[in-house]
């Protein structure tokens, strides 16, 4: 399986690369519209700003031929930023727009707890998740992010999480899959969750 990993100059692309090497697939950076064109399956990593994410996919021009790709269904999966970038806008950056295949928009999370949420925390499934398959319920994920979105009873919405509030960990609709933490820093969960992303993309 070959992953198409979209590279907007900042993030974690790096080691996503490495999380997919250990798994045996072969994976490529994509900074132009041909290679998003071209894709089999998708992966935005995203670390940092809601703003330089967003910005960097308008000024390589890569909204539209990412949008052009989810909707023939290339298989896709948000990491971190990845996800919020799916919604219609970020509190961290309000005069931006997302992607927005998703209603709703971006929250910081609650002042009453330690901002960046960043370390290791549970996931709550509220459905069921093809993600999670094969992984235990009581398993740990790395977070590390200050905005999320609010649960509102979405179908996508598998799994969520709680700090300070509860807040959307996994989302699954269709060929779209996103959570809000880094799988290539959980160890052997986060691996079990890209390999099963790859299966599903296979």
């Amino acid at each position: 399986m070959n992953v198409t990993l979209i590279d907007y100059g900042a993030g974690n692309v790096a080691s996503v690369e490495r999380a997919l090497q250990r798994l045996g697939a072969q994976s490529q950076r994509a900074t132009t519209a041909e290679c998003l064109a071209n894709a089999g399956a998708l992966i935005l990593p995203g670390v940092g700003h809601f703003a330089a994410l967003i910005r960097a996919l308008d000024e390589r021009r890569l909204r539209a031929p990412l949008l052009e790709s989810l909707g023939r269904g290339v298989p896709f999966l948000g990491i971190c930023l990845g996800l919020q970038a799916l919604y219609e806008a970020s509190d961290e950056a309000p005069d931006l727009q997302g992607l927005q295949i998703f209603a709703g928009k971006i929250r910081s999370l609650p002042a009453n707890v330690k901002l960046p949420h960043m370390g290791w925390n549970q996931l709550r499934l509220s459905g069921t998740s093809r993600l999670l398959d094969g992984i235990a319920s009581e398993a740990y994920f790395y977070f590390a992010h200050s905005y999320a979105v609010r649960v509102n009873g979405h179908a996508g919405e598998v799994a969520t999480c709680a700090y300070g509030s509860e807040f959307v960990a996994v989302l699954e609709q269709e060929n779209i899959n996103a959570v809000q933490f880094h799988p290539e820093k959980s160890g052997a969960v986060g691996a079990r969750l890209l390999l099963n992303f790859l299966r599903l993309a296979a």
